[in-house]
């Protein structure tokens, strides 16, 4: 199961500093902005708009946001100044925002799965294609990027000149190469660099021998991978689109990612915490003199079980904190390993060993593991109207029970919640004489910091806060 684009941007350190409200127009005015008087090359659409803006334009980007993000406030200059710029291009591209906060604009936010701002979409095909911008956030490289997006999604490599000035040793690069510009296996790998051109880079050419690496004697088509790191080249001659998907994907991040302070490897962290495949992770001191002992039996375990379907990543505590907070780990597990498999059951080994890593692996390979859940201390004293339930006892207190349950799940912080609580006290006062009837609360702190055991069955997504939701427990266990 993928990590939700809040908490990955959490994980990699870049959360969202919140700031009082503030009028947009007023921000815009403090920077020097010309606003909403018709002036401002950023569009301004709202649900009325929105869908006749997509259906006019064959390219525009969207940036989602609300009023009060501070990051918002922090892009929305120079958001402004590459849409004047950007107004300019033969044809123009068009630069759009949504007040993603406004009740109004609400469903839009819903629809295209906006969980964090500012979110920048862009529509091409009048909206039959929706991809996450991948760019920077200041004007130059909003307009270098959005000037290389409405290009051919894949340039054709002429000489080795137009290889050397497309493929250099510090990003990936796809390019595919043929016998002829045209048939089925050229046709889908068109359609995978137009689909996935917001992730990578895509070439193709007719000759081998203008590339820098890899095989000059292609005699039918593949797909070369160049990367900068592992084997620095790989090849491919499945092109089914599914298959080609698959290979970029599985290609295109390291054996074993490297979690730091480096920002070089925060592509490959958005990429593998982004993935729904099974993740290991091993968490250690790298300024211990034992890290050396552990990354070499970590990366052959990487190597050992490269066919299954998982990822490996491997964490230095000192960067890792957001991820402690997010899987509820503590410094004193380290050095730990945790799995979070496709369906988040999450299985930990603490104050782990080099050589205990692969047999504990094979052991999850071969189903024989418990799973890992967080949970508060079972109180030592529950006698309250109302009880306090915590991953360790909730299936105590819910399910052999054989009574009539009501949950409350809450967030100590949440104002609704607070002012939901005395109620819910008076409520349990005044059936804590009925044998057959309970009435509980259980801290869930979003994306699940504690107590995150349990899933609310009839959410079908965990709580958002501020909100309250009281619901009488139908609770399946995830572990």
């Amino acid at each position: 199961m993928a990590i939700s684009k809040v908490w990955i941007s959490l994980l990699l350190a870049l959360a969202v500093v919140l700031s009082p409200p503030a009028a947009r127009a007023e921000e815009a005015a403090e920077e020097g902005i010309e606003t909403a008087s018709g002036a401002e090359a950023v569009l301004t659409l709202d649900a009325d708009s929105f869908d006749e803006a997509v259906a006019k334009h064959p390219f525009m980007v969207v940036e989602f946001y609300a009023p009060w993000c501070g990051h918002c406030k922090k892009i929305a200059p120079e958001y402004e100044k590459a849409a004047q710029e950007l107004s300019k291009h033969d044809p123009p591209i068009v630069l759009a925002k949504v007040d993603a906060n406004d009740d109004k604009n609400r469903p839009l936010a819903t629809k295209y799965e906006i969980q964090g701002f500012p979110t920048l979409k862009i529509f091409r095909n009048q909206g039959k294609n929706i991809q996450e911008y991948k760019g920077p956030r200041e004007a130059e490289g909003i307009i270098e990027y959005l000037k290389k997006q409405v290009g051919p999604a894949s340039k054709e490599i002429k000489s080795p000149e137009d290889a050397t000035s497309l493929i250099d040793d510090k990003k990936i690069y796809i390019v595919g190469i043929f016998t002829e510009l045209s048939g089925t296996e050229f046709t889908n790998f068109m359609e995978v660099a137009e689909k996935l051109r917001s992730d990578y880079d895509f070439g193709h050419t007719l000759d081998a021998n203008h590339l820098p690496r890899g095989d000059a004697v292609v005699k039918k088509p593949l797909v070369r991978l160049f990367k900068p790191f592992d084997e620095l080249v790989v090849d491919s001659k499945d092109f089914d689109v599914a298959a080609l998907e698959k290979f970029i994907d599985a290609s295109s991040t390291p054996k074993v990612v490297t979690f730091d302070k480096n920002p070089d490897n925060h592509p490959y962290l958005l990429k593998f915490f982004e993935s729904s495949a099974a993740k290991a992770m091993l968490f250690l001191n790298f300024s211990t003199g034992s890290f050396e002992s552990f990354k070499s039996v970590y990366y052959g375990a990487a190597e050992e079980f490269k066919d299954k379907e998982i990822k490996f990543l491997i964490g230095d505590i000192e960067a890792s904190q957001a991820a402690f907070q997010y899987f509820g780990l503590k410094e004193d597990q380290v050095p730990l390993i945790l799995i979070q498999d496709g369906n988040s059951k999450k299985f930990l080994k603490s104050q782990v060993e080099p050589d205990q890593i692969v047999s504990w692996l094979k052991e999850y390979f071969d189903g024989k593991l418990p799973p890992f859940r967080k949970s508060e201390p079972i109180p030592e004293v529950n006698n309250e109207p109302v009880k306090v339930l915590v991953a360790d006892n909730v299936h105590d207190v819910v399910f052999k029970s054989g009574k009539n349950v009501l949950v409350e799940f809450y967030a100590p912080w949440c104002g609704h919640c607070k002012k939901l609580a005395p109620i819910l006290e008076e409520a349990a006062k005044a059936l804590q004489n009925d044998e057959d009837v309970v009435i509980a609360k259980m801290v869930i702190s979003l994306c699940g910091t504690i107590n995150f055991g349990y899933i609310i069955h009839q959410v079908g997504l965990l709580i958002s806060y501020p909100r309250c939701m009281i619901y009488i427990t139908i609770l399946v266990p995830c572990a």
